[in-house]
């Protein structure tokens, strides 16, 4: 058996110390991290984008099927979609962890693993954050920083009439591999002597326990003078966010079902828990693309990135949220994305 080291024998001062040990910064706006009373950033005259994120045991994520170091990875990874939906470029992130004595030293370790592997793969330094003890579960908040050329970012609220409405890459799989999870729990509740069979769905299960943010995108923007009229990333779904998007920019939109991006390996893991791929696509969250309006004149910039898809167009707001279905019928979007108070 492993040996187990307790949280308690480090203190909080000991396990800061402990799990930030080896920090290396890559940002040259990164001054001063941890170990101090403050982080020292300084963005040589670009402006700075902030987003921060709470995510709780039992709300967020279940321990029963996520992996430590997939939970440290997507803890981050999701607060850089933020970043990358501004139109900007991450740098830092703080993260503040609460934990009960149920975690040992080296759970810890695992989980930091993947906050330092998806630090990374993106270029951001993680300069400060904070240990708490917990009586209930673990609580992650992540808080974000990045940089982004004066005037440059791009918000909800600036969507136009006529604008293409676009997503990157694919969506419903995270949703799709929420409910294989949560079945199989079920099965394994009930029957402990059954080990989980997750059927070769590797790509939904991938989906929804290792996401990646869509800097690619971000880039192709900036090397082709792509600039979005209005983004934001998916996290409740795609129906919630572009209601998002209408709401603030005031105009309505009209999506076409047969054009939403749906992967193979989902549309397929649908039909086979019954359930219709484009409510997934459309109601599903998680799926942490960036959905983003563009004007029509860059259509053509567009279709050198197979990333991306032309979903519908921004119309009045009189003519409301509408999506024409394959079989030519029109129904009004609704909000259907995951809410989180849903149950209380």
């Amino acid at each position: 058996m492993e040996a187990r080291t307790e949280i308690e024998t480090l203190g909080e001062f000991g396990l800061i110390d402990h799990l930030t040990k080896n920090i290396e910064f890559q940002n040259a706006s990164s001054i001063l991290g941890v170990g101090d009373d403050g982080a020292v950033i300084d963005h040589y005259g670009k402006q700075t984008v902030i987003s921060t994120d709470m995510l709780v045991e039992g709300v967020h994520f279940d321990l029963m099927y996520t992996p430590l170091k997939h939970l440290g990875y997507k803890s981050v990874v999701v607060n850089l979609s933020d970043i990358y939906a501004m139109n900007a470029h991450p740098t830092q992130i703080t993260l503040s962890i609460a934990v009960s004595n149920k975690f040992s030293v080296e759970a810890l370790d695992e989980f930091y693993e993947g906050v330092y592997a998806a630090c990374e793969k993106y270029g951001v330094d993680l300069v400060g954050g904070d240990t708490s003890t917990s009586r209930s579960g673990f609580v992650i908040s992540v808080t974000a920083l990045g940089e982004v050329v004066p005037g440059q970012f791009v918000k909800r609220s600036t969507a136009q009439k006529g604008d293409l409405i676009c997503v990157s890459g694919d969506l419903g799989g995270a949703f799709l591999g929420l409910t294989l999870m949560e079945r199989e729990k079920q099965i394994f509740l009930e029957n402990p002597q059954i080990q989980p069979d997750l059927e070769n769905e590797a790509y939904i299960v991938g989906r929804l326990l290792k996401p990646e943010a869509r800097r690619d995108i971000i880039a192709f923007f900036a090397d082709n003078e792509i600039m979005p009229t209005a983004m934001m990333d998916i996290s409740d779904g795609l129906s919630s966010d572009l209601l998002h998007i209408c709401n603030q920019s005031q105009v309505g939109c009209v999506v076409y079902e047969e054009k939403l991006p749906i992967h193979e390996d989902a549309r397929m893991a649908a039909f086979k828990f019954g359930l219709d791929p484009t409510a997934a696509a459309l109601s599903g969250g998680e799926d942490y693309e960036l959905l983003f309006t563009i004007p029509q004149s860059d259509y053509d910039k567009l279709v050198l990135n197979e990333q991306i898809s032309v979903i519908g167009y921004m119309t009045d707001a009189d003519a409301g949220s509408k999506i024409l279905t394959k079989g030519g019928n029109q129904f009004k979007i609704t909000a259907q994305g995951w809410n989180a108070f849903k149950d209380q």
